[in-house]
This record gives C-alpha cells, structure tokens and sequence, in this order.
C-alpha cells in the first residue's frame, strides 16, 4: 500500500472518483475545515497509479460557518469538471442547499456555478449525486428530509447554469434520516435511484430504488 500525502487532513467519508486513464485518476474527498470543523472538499490527481500524488486543489474557499461536503463529480465532453456539494451555512440561521462548481483547467482551480438546488430543507440538508444523461442534460438526486421527507430531482439543460423544477420521486418517509442517493441511467435511458429509507416511524431503515423517467426537455 501507499500512503496518501494527505491523509493528515483528517478525511471524511462519501468517496468520489474519476478514472481518466489507464493510471490517471481523479480522487475528491472532504478534508476538515482549518478549525477542526467538518468540512471542506478537495481534489487530487494521480498519473501514476496512485504511486505519487501530484497535484491537489481545494475545491471552493473554506466555508466561515456551516460546511461544504461530500462531492460529486462528472466529467463533460469538452473536458471540464463539474461538481456538486452539500452545503450548510449557519450564518445567522442554518441553510441547507446544494452548490456546483466547475473546473476549466483539468482541477487545478474551480470557480462556484451556481446553486441547483438552493433550499434543503431544516434537517441538515443531503448529499447530491450528479449523472449526466445520455441527452446531454444534467440530473441532481437527493433528499429533503422536511416532512413529507422525500426524495427529489432537478435537471439542467445548459450544462449546469440554470435548473429546473424540483420533481419529487418518493415521498411520505416515516421519519427525516433518509436519503444519501446515487443515480446511474440503464441504457434503456430510464434512471436508477438508489437511497435508505424506511416506511414507518422507529421501523427498519434499508436500501431501496426508484426507477424513472426524466420528464421531456421542452
């Protein structure tokens, strides 16, 4: 095994990755914040296996309160990356949202888009997972964990600028931990989206799906 050089920036969970190469590989990760706060997310590349570690970016600026966390990314045709956040702000009050950020120059920097999603509800918010259609447009899964505690989806059709609706794909949960979705689209173009749910109060959490159709483009 190798050891990562920065394995001391006390990692979090809810990995994400990208396979550029047969040894070029994109990792993003969250580190914790400069006061020992959860949390800031991170890039870094490796072109040699994993053996060497050669470039590293933050992804966004330190958050002064709340947190920015567990990404997710995709790469688009023309190269760029984008990636999607959890985020909490707590000045004044606690905000919950998801924000995208984008990469023109291989991860070296990243300049904040936009916020797909700019409300998420008073229960801590939820990760996004981000997958890019075989139609060209963006989808962004997750959950609201505010009553009726669902799951949702937003699309893009201009490569991440602007957002639409919101579109609930279940909903009525027994109670607000829920949620932490990935999404992946079958080749039939119909989208799988996997998260933990239960069906009543204090009963068993498990994993479960929904299977759909993103609504037409107009």
């Amino acid at each position: 095994p190798f050891r990562l050089p920065f394995a001391d920036l006390h990692l979090r969970a809810r990995t994400d990755y990208q396979v550029l190469g047969r040894k070029d590989f994109m990792l993003f990760l969250t580190a914790e914040k400069t006061n020992d706060r959860e949390g800031r997310p991170f890039c870094a590349r490796t072109r040699t296996g994993g053996k060497y570690w050669n470039q590293f970016a933050w992804i966004g600026p330190e958050p002064s309160s709340g947190y920015s966390i567990m990404p997710s990314s995709i790469v688009m045709p023309d190269g760029d990356f984008l990636v999607a956040l959890r985020r909490r702000d707590n000045d004044p009050r606690q905000h919950n949202f998801i924000e995208l950020f984008r990469s023109r120059d291989g991860g070296l920097s990243w300049q904040w888009l936009v916020n797909p999603v700019k409300e998420n509800g008073e229960h801590s918010g939820n990760p996004p997972s981000l997958v890019r259609l075989s139609d060209g447009r963006l989808c962004i899964t997750y959950a609201n964990r505010d009553m009726p505690h669902t799951i949702r989806a937003v699309l893009s059709t201009d490569d991440g600028i602007t957002w639409g609706l919101e579109y609930v794909l279940r909903s009525n949960a027994g109670e607000p931990d829920i949620g932490y979705t990935r999404t992946v689209q079958r080749t039939d173009g119909r989208l799988v989206t996997i998260y933990y749910w239960l069906d009543k109060p204090r009963s068993e959490r498990y994993i479960a799906a929904t299977i759909w159709s993103a609504p037409k483009a107009d």
